[in-house]
Parts: C-alpha cells; sequence; structure tokens
C-alpha cells in the first residue's frame, strides 16, 4: 500500500447502519457496539453509526414497514449492523411475518448469505468431532423466494410458491462461494472445497443450478468442488461434518442446512451471518429476536460479535484495507479466549448475564493489539 493511499485509508470514515430490530436485538447490539467502540481505536479505525428503527416492533406501533426510501437512506452508509428482526405474533395480511431483511435482500440485490459455523473452544456440542469449520452460502433472492411478490389470492384450499434458479444469480453466487473458498484456504487453511446441494433428480430448476456450478468449477481449478444431492447432504453435516469447507446451496435448502449447521457448533447463539451483493452488505446474527427473554439481559451477544468480524472482514476486503481485517481477526481470538475463560450465556452451558459477557471481552481486548501472521 502506498504511503498516500495509507494515509487516505487512515482518514476514512466507515458509516454503518445500525438496525436494533425486534426483541433482544437492542440487546445483543448494544453489546456489540460497546465491543467496537474499544476495538476500533486499536486498529486506528474510525466508525460512525447511523441509527434506523425497523422492525415487527415498529409494525405493531405504527403500521409503517422500511420503505424503498428509508433503504436508499440506509444504502449510503458502508455496511449495516443489524440485530434479530420480527415477532412471531405480528403478521401481515397474507400471513407472513414482517421481516425487513427481506426487503433489504431484494432492495440491494444481496444475493449471497454467508454463513459462519465452526466449532469454538468451550461450547458444548452433541457432535463427536474435533474441529469443524464449514462457511454455508445461501442464496437469498429467487429459489424458493422469487414469487414472494407474485398476486397473492387468499384461499383455505390451494396455495402455490415457485422455485425459479437464474443463470445469472447462480453464477454470481458460485463466484462468491469459490472466491470465499479461497480465501478461507489462504487464511485459515481450510481445504480449498467448494461443495453444491442440489436436488436435481426432481427438480429442473436444479438441473440449471448443477451446470452453472460446473462451469464455474471449471474456471476456479485451483479449487476442489463436489456436489450432492440435498437430502444425503443435510445428514453428512451430523455425520461427517469435517468433509465440508464451503457448502453452496438455493435460498430454502441454504435456510435448513445453515441452520443444522449452526446446531452442530453449538446453536444460534454462536452463528454469525452476512448477507451481501458485489457492493452492499448487511450483517447480523443467524438467532431470531427471542421475545421470550426480551429485556431479561440474559441473551448471547457472541454470534452478534462474530457477525461484526464478518463485516469488518467484508470491509476489508472490499476496501483493501488491513486495518479492517486486523481489527476481525482480532475480535475473533478474542471471543475465542473469552469463551475459554468465561463467563458464558446460559445457553452455552454458563450463568452469565449479556452485559457480563460483553465486559470480559472488552477486558481482552484491552490486554492489547492482535495482528494476523
Amino acid at each position: 500500500m502506498s504511503n498516500h493511499l495509507a494515509f487516505e485509508m487512515s482518514d476514512h470514515i466507515y458509516t454503518i447502519a445500525v438496525m436494533p430490530g425486534d426483541g433482544i436485538g437492542s440487546e445483543v447490539v448494544g453489546a456489540t457496539l460497546s465491543v467496537l467502540e474499544k476495538l476500533a481505536p486499536l486498529h486506528d479505525l474510525h466508525l460512525r453509526y447511523e441509527n434506523y428503527d425497523f422492525g415487527a416492533a415498529l409494525y405493531q406501533r405504527s403500521g409503517k414497514v422500511i420503505t424503498a426510501q428509508d433503504m436508499d437512506e440506509v444504502g449510503k452508509s458502508d455496511a449495516v449492523l443489524a440485530g434479530a428482526f420480527g415477532i412471531p405474533s405480528v403478521r401481515r395480511s397474507d400471513g407472513t411475518e414482517v421481516a425487513p431483511q427481506i426487503e433489504m435482500r431484494s432492495h440491494f440485490g444481496l444475493f449471497a448469505s454467508l454463513r459462519q459455523a465452526k466449532l469454538l473452544p468451550a461450547v458444548p456440542t452433541r457432535l463427536k468431532a474435533d474441529k469443524v469449520d464449514i462457511l454455508v452460502i445461501r442464496e437469498t433472492t429467487e429459489g424458493m423466494f422469487a414469487g414472494l411478490k407474485d398476486p397473492f389470492e387468499p384461499s383455505d384450499e390451494l396455495l402455490t410458491d415457485r422455485m425459479t434458479i437464474t443463470r445469472k444469480t447462480s453464477e454470481k453466487l458460485f463466484t462468491v462461494a469459490f472466491a470465499q473458498a479461497r480465501l478461507r484456504k489462504k487464511n485459515l487453511g481450510t481445504r480449498g472445497h467448494v461443495t453444491l446441494l442440489h436436488k436435481s433428480n426432481v427438480l429442473r430448476s436444479n438441473s440449471l443450478l448443477v451446470k452453472v456450478f460446473r462451469e464455474v468449477a471449471t474456471r476456479n481449478p485451483d479449487i476442489e468442488s463436489a456436489d450432492c444431492y440435498i437430502d444425503a447432504g443435510a445428514m453428512y453435516f451430523v455425520t461427517s461434518p469435517e468433509r465440508y469447507d464451503v457448502v453452496v446451496t438455493e435460498n430454502i435448502f441454504g435456510d435448513i442446512v445453515s441452520e443444522v449447521a449452526a446446531g452442530i457448533v453449538g446453536g444460534l447463539g454462536v452463528a454469525p451471518s452476512g448477507d451481501v451483493s458485489e457492493t452492499f452488505g448487511v450483517f447480523q446474527p443467524s438467532h431470531g429476536s427471542a421475545p421470550d427473554i426480551a429485556g431479561r439481559g440474559i441473551a448471547n451477544p457472541i454470534a452478534t460479535f462474530l457477525s461484526a468480524a464478518l463485516m469488518l472482514e467484508w470491509l476489508g476486503s472490499r476496501h483493501d484495507d488491513s486495518r479492517c481485517l486486523d481489527a476481525a481477526y482480532h475480535l475473533r481470538e478474542a471471543v475465542e479466549q473469552q469463551l475459554i475463560a468465561g463467563p458464558r450465556t446460559a445457553d452455552i452451558g454458563g450463568d452469565a448475564r449479556t452485559d457480563q459477557v460483553t465486559s470480559a471481552l472488552v477486558s481482552i481486548l484491552d490486554g492489547g493489539n492482535a495482528r494476523r501472521s
């Protein structure tokens, strides 16, 4: 990096749109902002936050949902850090939940959801495995979500949904998958392997998915690849998860297997995610709003901490900014240290409160800097 570019980057302010959302969202996001406040100066990072109130609670109070104009304003930021959206009892007239993240995926073309599942130290799991480190990449704009805006006529007799696969989106999705496998191999020492899960033996749309995947694979000969039927592939998550590095699949299949992956490494409380396009990203924990524990101060913030690390990594890669990459590495290392030392929340074997976990992590960050080797 030239001295001139380094000077420009040191002055760059990243604007982060913050959307706490519903339920425990405000608690885990608040905890994460406290961590970022400690972390950012250690790496000469300048983060500015713009707060937005969207979610089911707002819809319940005012009937307002996120609009295209709202999203245009959000789109001026460098990235979004979100909490959790949705309250099961708050639904639209068609019976679906209020979920701003779905509108954002469509508006910003966030076609790939990155769902990390890593077996972390001291996190209890029923799985007998020494090492699990999987990245599930779920397509989020088509597949079984393609018809979400189709005309809707209520009926108690027949309702249908449609699955649509396009070459354009599939090529972009698989390009991201192979790029992620390459980055993980370089930075994490993983295998450098991509597996496609599909149902092409039954679903015509999935035959196109397989065809495009194999074409993209031939353009990435440095990365190994395979494809597998989704039913067998789902079984392998629990019988031999070590076989997986990067797993890529269509929308609904990805929604399901990413939660299976989270389950085998200790649950959604340690499962981060990021919905990305080629130019924009929304980062949030994979878990829901957990209204049953909202306001009690016992929510697990680890998944949101790790989502912030994913956000910093994405910003660093997008802007060629080593400070963001170092900060992401530092945060992940600190989370692993904190999990070993404790305290931990009840869902992962402890009895700590959210603020106790947050304070412990901040104390670890106080101990100094950490850089990638």
